[in-house]
């Protein structure tokens, strides 16, 4: 776990703090808006591509050399924007980047479920989560803030902070190899086929559309949301600590009650709050604004862990990679969504709307949450 949880810090903190800034170094080469849009927007397709090949190449080529080379290519070419501020050149090396993304994201939560006790993988997980969001809650403000102030040379250096995660990507790979096979360790079982394990994993990847949609529209579009940064800073700063308080808070209390019973209240605190910020929005109120942010940010980050939780006890060990692939292919796209649609419907309309619309679609995710709650109580 530890050589997990460094590999983890040092890959996102190398994505986080590129995520306002590559665009940004788009505009600085003469890019339109419409360019600098394509940046985040190449990175998050070629993620969510490579991520339903990472099961397979984890098989092919181990844990080690597979982690590896995803911090290494999601690292150095951080490193190669400092040569170039032309958008194709931004734009290649950010398909790079979503390679080595995808890699990361689908082989470090499938490794958790591997080194994870059952009995206590909320707490895993939750450990994972803060390795994940920790890195956010500081450097995706602070990235923007140095770049324009200073120079992003700096930041640049940062994003290459993956490449330092590869001895620990090598330790780990060391560890997980000499694992007994996940395929030899069901094969007597008589597990479900790999399609119907996709369909149960369905269920659990909708209930994370429902948050990430409404918390990756924020995430975007908040500064243009509201009129005066002075305010919105602080708002999605709020966000995305609490997103990481209760990330990692969650896991022990599901390990204790079970993750089932917690995910209906947590999608109606998205309705809460998505509500909120939507009526904040459209009265330039602070308080209301500051209220929905924590509220969205606890169950942004409570659902994650959740719903990771609910994948991988929905399915046998030799689907576990499967459950990570499409429980971050989940993450990725409600992000993407949460993106394009919030930004089409408020040019039509306004992001108060936007926004409502969002909040819709989370209680349309409710009877999922309720019926297997149902379920459990009558057995």
């Amino acid at each position: 776990m530890p050589s997990l949880l460094l590999a983890t810090f040092l890959g996102f903190s190398g994505f986080a703090v590129l995520m306002p800034v590559a665009p940004l170094w788009a505009v600085h080469g003469g890019a339109d808006e419409g360019g600098a849009g394509l940046v985040n927007g190449v990175l998050l397709l070629v993620t969510v591509l490579t991520q339903f090949t990472v099961p397979g190449l984890l098989r092919r080529f181990g844990w080690g050399p597979a982690l590896a080379a995803g911090l290494a290519l999601l690292g150095a070419p951080s490193l190669g924007l400092i040569a170039s501020d032309a958008l194709p050149a931004v734009l290649a090396l950010s398909a790079v980047r979503g390679v080595g993304f995808g890699i990361l994201t689908v082989a470090g939560s499938a490794a958790v479920a591997e080194l994870s006790d059952p009995k206590t993988r909320g707490k895993a997980v939750g450990a994972y989560g803060l390795a994940i969001a920790g890195p956010q809650v500081v450097l995706l403000p602070l990235g923007s803030w140095v770049a324009e102030t200073i120079d992003f040379v700096p930041v640049f250096t940062i994003g290459a902070a993956p490449l330092l995660g590869i001895p620990a990507a090598f330790a780990l790979g060391r560890v997980l190899d000499d694992f007994p096979s996940s395929g030899d360790h069901d094969a007597d079982a008589g597990g479900p086929s790999t399609a119907r394990a996709a369909i149960t994993l369905l269920r659990p990847m909708v209930l994370l559309l429902g948050v990430t949609i409404a918390g990756g529209a924020v995430l975007t579009f908040g500064p243009q949301m509201v009129r005066d940064p002075a305010v919105v800073i602080p708002a999605l700063a709020l966000m995305e600590l609490m997103a990481a308080i209760f990330r990692w808070w969650i896991g022990g209390v599901a390990d204790r009650h079970g993750a089932e019973r917690f995910v209906a209240p947590f999608v109606i605190i998205t309705v809460l709050g998505v509500g909120a910020i939507a009526w904040a929005v459209h009265d330039q109120s602070v308080p209301v604004l500051l209220l929905g942010a924590l509220l969205l940010g606890s169950a942004y980050g409570a659902l994650q862990n959740l719903t990771l939780l609910i994948s991988f006890a929905s399915v046998t060990r030799r689907h576990l990679g499967l459950a990570s692939s499409i429980w971050n292919v989940g993450f990725d796209l409600g992000s993407a969504i949460g993106s394009v649609v919030v930004g089409a419907i408020a040019v039509a309309a306004d992001f108060s709307t936007a926004l409502a619309a969002t909040g819709v679609f989370a209680l349309l995710t409710l009877p999922l949450a309720v019926r297997r709650r149902g379920l459990e109580a009558r057995r």
